[in-house]
């Protein structure tokens, strides 16, 4: 059964993807929160497989309440689901960014969301290469010097990865499946997601988006030219 924790401020929102959660095969609704203080107590009492975490909400919103959940020690983790309007995607980004796995718009189809649980449950990112990169590209300037990083991030990543690890990291972020950049590199696709573990350890990231978000914010791609 899929534990999954319902987050959104707005009630007959939240009531009616418990609804929906609760009545498929295979799900189990854990909880739902009103806010982000009270997701963030949830996700420890709870232990969901999956958040379903709205952006905006008073006090706390999902995106800081994503980090605070993600940075959680081992094996308390879920995977993080932001749902959001198209009038706020802007901050998508920053929540790729601090570990979400992908996001929903509120308007998708009901079967569309229970896929997406079940995508994100499975450790996969949501969004395809593509639109991950263009919505980076639409809402990343270019930064004019390196961000600090993260704590237990690792700023210069040429620094630590091989040759073959960078090579990977930046097709990742050039939008390339594990598939494509295995013909391109020569490698089978287990040798590829083996590269990909290792780099985001090293790296300390949490997905596959995470590591997306990070190439474009050091430089390893830039927004509009991505490397091929």
């Amino acid at each position: 059964m899929l534990k999954v924790l319902v987050v959104d401020d707005q009630e007959l929102i939240r009531a009616g993807l418990v609804a929906l959660i609760r009545a498929a095969p295979g799900f189990d609704v854990v909880g739902e929160a009103a806010t982000g203080e009270e997701a963030v107590t949830m996700a420890a009492t709870t232990d969901p497989d999956v958040i379903l975490m709205d952006v905006r909400m008073p006090g706390i919103g999902g995106i800081a309440a994503t980090e605070q959940i993600l940075a959680s020690p081992p094996p308390a983790k879920p995977k993080v689901l932001i749902l959001t309007t198209f009038d706020i995607d802007e901050y998508v980004y920053e929540a790729l960014r601090v570990g979400a796995s992908g996001f929903l718009l509120k308007e998708t189809s009901p079967q569309r969301l229970l896929t997406g649980i079940q995508t994100v449950a499975n450790g996969d990112t949501l969004l395809a290469p593509t639109a991950i990169r263009h919505l980076i590209e639409a809402f990343t300037p270019v930064p004019e010097r390196t961000p600090e990083p993260a704590a237990g991030v690792v700023s210069r990543p040429t620094e630590i990865l091989t040759t073959r690890e960078a090579e990977v990291l930046i097709l990742v972020a050039s939008a390339l499946s594990n598939q494509d950049i295995a013909e391109r590199l020569t490698v089978s696709e287990s040798t590829v997601k083996t590269h990909l573990n290792r780099l985001m350890t090293k790296l300390g990231l949490s997905s596959r988006a995470q590591a997306v978000a990070y190439a474009y914010e050091h430089g390893l791609v830039t927004p509009g030219r991505p490397r091929r």
